[in-house]
């Protein structure tokens, strides 16, 4: 993975532009570190992705430490649905097997690979442990009945959108147009909209999966209002993780890249 930095110059420069805009106060120095860090990372998530099948529900605990899974389980008691809101932070493709093997699998959002042999290899990584795949291009009807009966739906939600799916909030000072689909499907379901994330602690050393307290969403009667408000607020989380944990977010998506009308490109 290190070897992938040095050789994809195209992600570094990404990288140190979404750095650049993060943390104007650091030095160049420090962004590459942040970017070496990161490839780092990565790579440790993919073999410990693989090792993963190795584990059971009795085992999992020695590779993912379980932290506020009480907020998961009350949300879920609710019944109305659980959406898991996470994205790109820390180890995302072994959150959601480890929260299986701990007792709740989840559907998730995919978007199907071009290689379909590729594909079918990551799904079954993905899946072993009981999670269910949706594919993005076709998922509302599929989150619908399944938050109606009470289950948990995973959804990255720190990608660039397109114009016509997402609205413009801020995120690090600047407008990212981000998809206002969660933000309409969680006022039209009453679902609870739970903050996720699976990081590498670095004190215990070891891979923590936090749950974080439901959000407690903006509801003011206008509904163009309160979806630009509660995607605001999704945005947040996202952007409080990559404070906390720079080097553990994935700088190298252009996530600048859908300019608000007459705006410059980033890029």
């Amino acid at each position: 993975m290190r070897l992938a930095y040095v050789l994809r110059p195209p992600l570094r420069r990404t990288g140190l532009i979404n750095l650049r805009i993060a943390f104007p106060d650091w030095t160049d120095s420090r962004r590459r570190r942040v970017l070496r860090h990161l490839a780092r990372h990565l790579g440790w998530m993919a073999a410990d992705l693989v090792h993963l099948r190795d584990l059971d529900h009795t085992t999992i605990d020695r590779v993912v430490i379980p932290d506020g899974f009480e907020n998961f389980a009350a949300a879920h008691r609710r019944g109305k649905g659980v959406l898991y809101l996470t994205g790109h932070m820390g180890a995302w493709e072994l959150g959601p097997p480890a929260q299986a093997l701990f007792g709740f699998p989840l559907h998730f959002l995919v978007r199907p690979l071009d290689n379909p042999c590729v594909d079918a290899l990551i799904n079954r990584y993905r899946c072993f442990s009981g999670n269910v795949p949706v594919d993005k291009s076709n998922s509302v009807r599929t989150i619908l009945r399944v938050l109606r009966s009470g289950g948990a739906v995973g959804i990255l939600f720190d990608l660039n959108a397109l114009p016509d799916d997402g609205v413009f909030v801020d995120f690090f000072g600047v407008p990212a147009c981000t998809t206002r689909g969660v933000a309409r499907l969680a006022l039209q379901t009453d679902a609870a909209v739970v903050p996720s994330y699976c990081f590498w602690d670095c004190d215990l050393r070891e891979y923590r999966l936090r749950f974080e307290p439901p959000l407690e969403l903006v509801r003011t009667g206008n509904l163009d209002a309160d979806v630009l408000a509660n995607t605001q607020l999704f945005t947040r989380v996202i952007e409080d993780f990559a404070r906390r944990h720079p080097d553990q977010w994935l700088w190298v998506h252009k996530r600048f890249k859908t300019r608000p009308p007459g705006s410059p490109r980033i890029y």
